[in-house]
């Protein structure tokens, strides 16, 4: 991983080193059965896992196909001690491909709690099975898609178009107030007492900063006045690259709520923060998610801890 200068945030998920070996996608033999292959298998944001012998999870790579038969397309996700890991989407429920004895887990969940080379792993295998499972057909002529360079493209059957994995771009931004309080907000479609910092979608046409700009003015009526990038992390549920900032706002300032979209918001101290957590009157993301990293960014510390 390249050295990042400036100030960056780390999470468990930006930590990653797996070789993907990208230049091998094109030769149709690596994802092809064969002793030095390892099969990955993750179903909607889940993938399988195995308990080592100290109790910590690692990935359960598996020595046969998996597919049984099956037409899943397997995707090349890089050399691992000079084995081939590919992955493999299990669309649905079978008794044919679903052994009883697979430990599918929560990738969101237990994220922060693998190694890295595993977690790269994973967060690959889960955003690139959301791809195939949603990219059937064609959309420019309703065609079926084929994979090819190593389950990377979709190429349509009939009119030839190519068709690449998709990324969204999302802001998520620690807002501070002149007293130096932190911003945390209950979304309309979070479980009660989960609190975490603003976050949306980058909008066609708009710069990062403008998009945090918007996103806070859009959910708590008020206006950023400075930015700054701290870090980036894959989100691929289902397939979000999440665009870390710090944001201040002039002047401790009233919020007004996005109706229908924010449940709660309110400023914390660390202290009130702190109070609230062992009161268990509010939860905050876990230790993987860059919401989290943010927060301990602004607190000091695990703010759990």
């Amino acid at each position: 991983m390249a050295n990042l200068r400036g100030p960056h945030l780390h999470t468990p998920l930006t930590l990653l080193s797996s070789d993907r070996d990208a230049l091998s996608r094109v030769d149709p033999a690596m994802v092809a059965p064969g002793d030095d292959a390892r099969y990955l298998v993750s179903r909607a944001g889940e993938t399988a896992f195995q308990e080592a012998e100290d109790g910590s999870l690692q990935l359960a790579l598996e020595t046969a196909d998996p597919r049984a038969g099956g037409t899943q397309p397997l995707v090349l996700l890089g050399v691992r001690d000079g084995l081939r890991i590919l992955a493999v989407e299990i669309l649905e429920t079978s008794a044919e491909i679903d052994d009883p004895g697979r430990d599918l887990r929560d990738l969101r969940r237990i994220a922060d709690q693998l190694d890295p080379a595993d977690a790269d792993l994973a967060l690959t295998a889960v955003a690139m099975g959301a791809w195939h499972r949603s990219m059937r057909h064609c959309p420019l002529c309703g065609a079926l898609l084929e994979a090819e360079v190593g389950g990377w493209v979709l190429r349509c059957r009939d009119d030839g178009s190519e068709h690449f994995p998709r990324t969204d771009a999302a802001v998520i931004m620690a807002v501070r107030d002149s007293e130096d309080r932190l911003l945390l907000a209950r979304n309309a479609n979070f479980r009660n007492r989960f609190y975490s910092v603003l976050a949306g979608f980058v909008e066609p046409g708009e710069s990062l900063e403008n998009a945090v700009a918007r996103e806070v003015a859009e959910e708590v009526g008020i206006t950023v006045e400075e930015v700054e990038y701290v870090g980036s992390q894959p989100w691929p549920f289902p397939r979000s690259l999440m665009l870390g900032y710090r944001a201040w706002v002039p002047g401790a300032v009233e919020l007004t709520l996005q109706e229908d979209e924010i449940a709660e918001a309110r400023w914390f101290t660390r202290e009130e923060l702190a109070a609230a957590l062992a009161a268990e009157e509010i939860e905050i993301p876990n230790n993987a998610s860059l919401g989290r990293a943010l927060i301990d960014d602004w607190y000091g510390r695990s703010a759990e801890a």
